[in-house]
């Protein structure tokens, strides 16, 4: 593709600086990235699989600018309580309770769940290091800060933030779309300070819990973070992403760990990135407040994972993203025209370079987009422009196609029209029976034998499948859902 020359240098906007700055290596020529990962207690809600989406994303344009990709994705399988604060029940001791089952066997099963979630997306496997697996390295950077940072009250160890400078600065402003309320603990010396461990209370046993100098118990949900991002990455490390919601308390309490133990000025990472949320016309998706969409109900429904990917892809991750089935309709529309315009090269041996000046000037602008701040809606412009173009070296335009599908991950190489027939769960035929039973119409009508044809088409649609006569995309059938 362009010469490394005519590339551009790649921009990302630091949520800590509130700006766009260059992408500047910690270690020369290496990518190093911490994701924060989901809470195994649950389901993760397609709005939680927003933020794993954009932070593949910036993998893959890290890995396509051809720094060494170390990407960290953790698993909070202990720790995390159902208020997002400093007391109260812990969200994986409340589910294991509710299921009759282990907080291990909780924290097992939604785990599978969500790594089930991320290959379906075409989420690049990242590390998935436990919560639970760092606990005694919790304990010992907790000793490490505990006399110059921290003071002990009866229900744990917390960290008294007026001990680092300019606590908070990551946050926009301490409000209710923070992760939650910080809620009152007798004895705390500010309103922001909060748990490094917290200890079993008197009485009470968890099924997850540690000795510790301060007690039995638990550590509190921000600590994790710190101390596998150093333990994985290194400190200062490249980028740390997570949801918008982490800016206002879980990120800043990170940071003021991270300069507590290694100095003021180290805030871990050189980049703080954040996606927004991506929204219902009823609100921002939330798991507590009951029915959630998770992306096997998209799949149920008779969507591929895909599309939803795209749909995500078509915003900037900076901006809210609303959600709605025609909008997951227009953007299914949008791949199935992709995946074809890519079936039609089927047999084609890709090249082994593009020279062709309309191509590179296709992916100078490609190349662009994704280096301004991860600008995929605009990217992915240039690729269905690079789709459409006639009278060209075929070979050529398959190269191009795979390099900057290699970027955006929507799988346009291996996915085939078959695939795209997600067939929902309430369907009552098989996509086989209906392709077969699209043969007999086709030959029916092709005998004019109209009235077969049209039987044919009437048990069709008593099935719930619509017949899509003179549709553009030519593909024939959907089922209704």
């Amino acid at each position: 593709m362009p010469n490394a020359h005519s590339m551009s240098d790649l921009k990302l906007f630091n949520s800590l600086t509130r700006q766009l700055e260059p992408f500047q290596p910690v270690h020369p020529g290496e990518a190093r990235v911490y994701s924060c990962g989901p809470t195994v207690y649950n389901y993760q809600h397609i709005g939680n699989m927003r933020a794993y989406v954009f932070a593949d994303t910036l993998g893959r344009v890290l890995s396509y600018k051809g720094y060494k990709l170390t990407h960290v994705i953790n698993i909070t399988d202990v720790g995390h309580l159902t208020s997002d604060a400093d007391a109260g029940e812990d969200k994986m001791e409340k589910m294991a309770a509710s299921q009759g089952k282990s907080a291990w066997e909780i924290a097992a099963f939604y785990q599978a769940d969500f790594e089930a979630d991320l290959a379906r997306l075409n989420i690049r496997k990242p590390a998935h290091p436990k919560a639970t697996e760092y606990v005694d390295a919790m304990i010992e950077w907790g000793k490490s800060i505990a006399d110059k940072h921290c003071y002990e009250l009866d229900s744990g160890l917390y960290f008294d933030v007026s001990t680092v400078p300019e606590y908070g600065r990551l946050a926009r402003a301490v409000t209710d779309d923070g992760e939650g309320r910080i809620d009152e603990v007798e004895g705390k010396r500010n309103k922001a300070d909060f748990a490094i461990w917290r200890k079993t209370p008197e009485g009470e046993t968890r099924q997850m819990e540690w000795d510790s100098p301060w007690g039995r118990g638990a550590p509190g949900w921000h600590l994790e973070c710190s101390v596998m991002s150093k333990a994985l990455l290194g400190m200062p490390f490249d980028i740390h992403t997570g949801g918008i919601d982490h800016r206002e308390i879980h990120h800043p309490n990170e940071i003021a760990q991270n300069q507590a133990h290694e100095g003021c000025a180290d805030t871990g990472a050189r980049i703080w990135m954040h996606n927004n949320f991506l929204v219902e016309r009823s609100g921002k998706m939330s798991k507590s407040s009951g029915e959630f969409l998770r992306l096997q109900l998209l799949i149920d429904k008779g969507f591929h994972p895909l599309a939803y990917r795209l749909m995500c892809l078509q915003a900037h991750y900076r901006s809210e993203l609303e959600f709605s089935w025609e909008g997951l309709q227009a953007a299914f529309t949008r791949l199935k025209r992709m995946v074809m315009a890519v079936a039609a090269l089927q047999g084609t041996e890709p090249a082994s370079e593009v020279t062709d000046k309309r191509l590179l000037d296709l992916f100078e602008r490609f190349d662009a987009a994704v280096s301004d701040d991860l600008n995929t809606a605009i990217a992915l412009t240039a690729l269905e422009e690079t789709l459409s173009l006639k009278k060209i070296d075929q070979g050529q335009k398959l190269l191009a196609i795979a390099q900057m599908d290699a970027v955006l991950g929507l799988d346009l190489l291996q996915l085939e029209r078959a695939d795209l027939r997600v067939q929902p769960k309430n369907a009552q035929i098989s996509a086989t029976e209906i392709e077969a039973a699209l043969t007999s119409r086709k030959e029916a009508r092709a005998n004019k034998d109209f009235a077969a044809s049209d039987a044919i088409r009437d048990d069709l649609i008593a099935k719930g499948v619509e017949v899509m006569d003179g549709d553009p995309l030519g593909w024939d059938w959907r089922i209704e859902v």
